[in-house]
């Protein structure tokens, strides 16, 4: 390269360029320059502020925590319990009260079993034979009760039985229940307690009225106008997620509860309020084997001689889940600088005039 153009380049870095605008007096290409402005400004409008909120700065990383309370007392009156009281100690599962928990409304029992040999139940089709070689000595009964002992035992008169088990004796029937045992559950009432927190935003709130009387969440009840009062009625519960209690009650169901947040952080925290929906979870309109919600457990004593027996209970009832979600939201540069009252403050602040000298 020659001096003469290492000097162009150099005496190139001083120049000073300027943009030169020709107005085209053409409708055609000028309305096309106008919808496709319209188009841009459309897209802002709609899809980044109306549709996604662009102008927003959200939190949906919610931090949640529930307990929950059940309160209230039944009595029944049953052949194979007799007289009975029925608190909370009874009835809820687990005991601690959390995000999920059981309430019993219905039970089979099986008083009295002991470690002994018995028939196998009937309706268990493993545990059927016609002579003993169909009972192998020490093989457990497939969805059974018990260890088969060898021994195939014969309906009277018939040429099929049922293997001889190893188990606590006399095994659960297999009969469904009639109707609900605590029928008084309806007017059980379910505390629930949720705090919640916005960490972007180091902001908590919880769903209780913060009040110095501690009298009033032993009067309160939740309504369209004390929404912070979470004391909710049970039977009301089932009814808003659709359902009726005496049809839930007798062979069990799950009930979800979703307490929702939508707060808009920039204003008091009074605008922050929750929202609660009630749905039945599982199929009520199936009427298969697996409907209903149960499960076991047993209760052990031991008589006068030190021999261990138990009480055996299938609780049917209704399962809760509580599930919290929501956003939190703070309006962003675009109301701060232009639709606020202090706009020109801190639009000066943002943008800081330079002057050159």
């Amino acid at each position: 390269m020659g001096q003469a153009g290492c000097k162009g380049i150099c005496l190139s870095l001083f120049d000073y360029k300027t943009e030169k605008y020709v107005i085209a007096k053409n409708k055609k290409v000028g309305l096309l320059y106008r919808l496709l402005q319209a188009s841009i400004l459309a897209y802002l409008v709609v899809w980044v502020f109306l549709v996604k909120k662009g102008y927003q700065d959200t939190d949906a990383s919610l931090q949640s925590a529930v307990i929950t309370k059940v309160k209230g007392v039944a009595f029944t009156n049953t052949s194979d319990l007799g007289e009975r009281i029925w608190d909370v100690a009874d009835y809820v599962v687990p005991a601690q009260g959390e995000n999920v928990f059981f309430v019993v409304t219905n039970l089979i029992v099986t008083p009295n079993q002991r470690q002994n040999v018995c028939a196998e139940n009937e309706g268990i089709p493993d545990g059927t034979c016609s002579k003993d070689s169909d009972c192998h000595p020490g093989e457990a009964v497939t969805a059974g009760n018990g260890v088969k002992t060898g021994r195939c035992l014969l309906k009277e008169n018939s040429a099929r039985g049922t293997c001889e088990i190893f188990a606590w004796c006399p095994v659960e029937t297999s009969s469904r229940p009639v109707e609900p045992v605590l029928k008084e559950a309806e007017d059980f009432t379910i505390f629930i307690k949720n705090h919640i927190r916005f960490p972007k935003f180091n902001f908590s709130k919880s769903n209780v009225m913060d009040v110095k009387d501690r009298s009033f969440l032993k009067s309160c009840h939740f309504g369209p106008k004390n929404h912070y009062c979470p004391i909710f009625r049970l039977g009301s519960v089932i009814r808003w997620a659709g359902s009726d209690f005496q049809d839930i009650a007798l062979e069990g169901g799950v009930i979800g509860i979703n307490i929702e947040w939508n707060c808009d952080l920039d204003k008091a925290a009074s605008e922050c309020h929750p929202h609660y929906s009630f749905s039945r979870l599982d199929n009520k309109l199936s009427k298969s084997a697996s409907s209903g919600y149960n499960f076991r457990f047993a209760r052990y004593y031991r008589d006068a001689a030190g021999v261990e027996f138990r009480t055996l209970m299938k609780a049917y009832g209704i399962r809760f889940d509580v599930m919290v979600n929501g956003k939190g939201a703070f309006f962003c540069d675009l109301v701060l600088i232009y639709l606020i009252k202090k706009r020109e403050f801190y639009r000066d602040r943002k943008y800081e005039e330079v002057r050159s000298t």
